[in-house]
């Protein structure tokens, strides 16, 4: 879970800064462009839209990274090992 929550904050990092590096550009209708190649043409109202959904995947992302990391903190406590006769000899 730690891995694909990596993966999904790297990917979602990574599409919104080629995005934004990509369309500097501005006017009612935005041509999205990655490395190139045109993806689609949105109004503000799609392009604010894809923002959310992006967020969204950046939170979940960063929820399974944080669950990851509080489920290896929360490993098994270790045992003490006590003498073959029984505590306390």
């Amino acid at each position: 879970m730690f891995i694909l929550g990596l993966l999904l904050l790297a990917a979602t990092g990574t599409f919104t800064g080629l995005v934004i590096a990509g369309n500097l550009s501005g006017g009612p209708e935005y041509t999205v462009s990655v490395l190139g190649q045109d993806i689609a043409t949105m109004n503000t109202l799609a392009v604010f839209c894809s923002g959310l959904a992006l967020a969204l995947i950046f939170c979940a992302g960063l929820s399974a990274v944080a669950s990851a990391a509080a489920h290896r903190r929360r490993a098994r406590p270790r045992t003490r090992a006590t003498r073959p006769g029984g505590p306390g000899r």
